[in-house]
């Protein structure tokens, strides 16, 4: 006879109760009306802050065992057992989340995954950091956005997602806790690891991949397709050294900077689709002031014990257009994401602690197919990128040198007006006093203004001589998507090409990606049964 399942519920407490279990039982007993002698035992599900009003408070949701405790839900220890030296092999293009995860799940079905990435493995990528810090000097196929774990690797590591749809979303957080991240990631509401413990895990992916029979070759970008039967077979890749990866089917799982295998796919005559994507600045403020609007407290005084550094989230609908906060980054720093030395684009990313004293999000405006018009007269389909280099190159140019890069104060850009100085500022290259409105596109400049306007209306002490704007957030998503099948996800005109993850237009972050890459790896060993 099984144990009935336990009870689940939600309560709210007090800041100093929420690590007091009997606080937690006296909380669920009232919510169920039972006296606390009953409630045997306890389990956290979930954990999530409302601050919506003072006191804050925190919200749990746990599972109760009434009566006769429960037994606490183990996370999941996922199995990659060897595969066989007969496993057919399929070539995935890209070492991010969408490439390793649809690895692992290669893995599982009992295929060798053999994983292609342009830049260097994350112990020897993260040297390769320093000159574009230091220096202003890109290593252009190893950075902040290429290499070995993706884009998110070394900025920030946040696993909120709003695509439950997508697939098992709890699968993807229980294979990085078994690979290194931290336990909370499964309760908490915001879950995030941290750029400093994120490349630990993905190290580990790389060696669970490598023990199950799989390949990850570094320092290999793929320069050309192998295409058969007049382009509408694909049977693998030649990369920029000439070595040939022949594999049943190729994985596309690039992210959002590979723009030579967009001009790749277009060089074959393949079909791409403009799609509607996102630009703007980041903007960054004193994360105490934060703190201090969003728990509702007096400024200059601490933050209270047990709240961590204060989130928010903006949005509003100008002329149409989405302007809206993005990637907010608590106690963060603004870094340096650009992958060619003629260019300057701006992210952020956090520690796991978070402990630093700036607070940065990402401001952009919604951009749509129709806005890229001028540019699509001389680059079609992939106008939206050239819109985004545009803006990327005059950033460069406006910042005079290095890494440089243009910024002004939030005040003064609502009234057009030029900073006679800047405030401190986390992006460690350094920025320079440019009025941000006149490179940037006039109807993003001014959708920019008029959201960051509302901002400040909804949001108490967000307009603050100590906020500085700093350009520019370009590649938030990519403008162009790779079309595939509904029913098979692979592309239109080429069988066994499966466009994959952030860079084909199917994911917005971490987790996101991951889905894609296990369900493109799911379709691609159903089609090669």
């Amino acid at each position: 006879m099984t144990d009935p399942p336990p009870t689940e519920v939600e309560i709210t407490l007090a800041i100093e109760k929420v690590d007091d279990q009997d606080a937690w039982r006296r909380a669920a007993a009232r919510k169920l009306k039972m006296p606390p002698v009953r409630i045997a035992s306890l389990e956290l599900l979930k954990k999530s802050i409302d601050a919506r009003r003072a006191p804050v408070r925190f919200r749990l949701r746990l599972a109760v065992g009434i009566d006769a405790p429960q037994a606490p839900r183990e996370p999941g220890k996922p199995e990659f057992a060897a595969i066989s030296g007969q496993a057919k092999r399929v070539i995935i293009v890209g070492c991010g989340p969408a490439g390793m995860f649809a690895a692992l799940r290669f893995l599982q079905l009992g295929y060798q995954p053999v994983i292609l990435e342009r830049g260097k493995d994350v112990s020897a990528r993260r040297f390769d950091l320093a000159p574009i810090l230091r220096k202003g000097t890109v290593i252009e196929d190893s950075n902040y956005c290429f290499g070995e774990g993706g884009a998110g690797t070394f900025s920030d590591g946040k696993l909120y997602t709003g695509s439950t749809k997508r697939g098992p979303v709890h699968d993807i957080y229980e294979i990085l806790v078994a690979h290194g991240a931290p336990t909370d990631i499964l309760t908490d509401a915001h879950p995030h690891i941290g750029s400093n413990l994120l490349p630990n895990v993905v190290k580990a992916l790389r060696t669970t991949i490598l023990a199950a029979g799989g390949e990850v070759h570094f320092e290999s970008r793929v320069a050309e397709l192998l295409l058969a039967g007049e382009g509408a077979r694909i049977e693998g890749v030649i990369t920029a050294e000439g070595r040939e990866f022949h594999g049943e089917a190729v994985i596309l799982a690039t992210g959002h900077s590979a723009r030579d295998i967009l001009h790749l796919l277009q060089a074959h005559k393949l079909r791409l689709e403009q799609k509607p994507f996102a630009m703007g600045v980041r903007i960054e403020h004193p994360q105490a002031l934060i703190d201090s609007i969003q728990y509702h407290y007096p400024r200059g005084t601490e933050r209270p014990s047990g709240l961590p550094a204060a989130r928010y989230r903006l949005a509003a609908t100008i002329d149409g257009r989405s302007v809206h906060s993005f990637c907010m980054c608590p106690g963060g720093f603004v870094v340096p994401c650009a992958t060619a030395n003629d260019e300057i684009v701006i992210n952020g990313m956090s520690l796991s602690r978070r402990d630093s004293p700036f607070a940065n999000s990402g401001v952009v405006v919604g951009v749509e197919p129709e806005d890229t018009e001028p540019w699509q007269k001389e680059h079609g389909v992939l106008a939206g990128i050239a819109l985004q280099q545009q803006l990327e190159t005059a950033a460069k140019r406006a910042g005079g040198g290095g890494q440089v890069a243009p910024a002004q104060r939030l005040l003064d850009f609502l009234e057009g007006k030029e900073s006679g100085d800047l405030p401190k500022t986390s992006y460690h290259p350094g920025v320079k006093s440019v009025l941000l409105g006149e490179l940037l596109p006039k109807f993003l400049g001014r959708r920019l203004r008029k959201g960051l306007r509302r901002f400040g209306r909804s949001m108490s002490g967000y307009h603050t001589t100590d906020a500085l704007l700093i350009g520019f957030e370009t590649r938030s998503s990519s403008p162009v998507r790779v079309p595939r099948s509904e029913e098979t996800l692979q592309h239109p005109e080429v069988a066994g090409l499966y466009p994959c993850g952030e860079g084909a237009g199917y994911a917005g972050g971490i987790v996101s990606a991951a889905l894609d890459g296990r369900r493109c790896a799911e379709a691609a060993a159903q089609a090669l049964k």
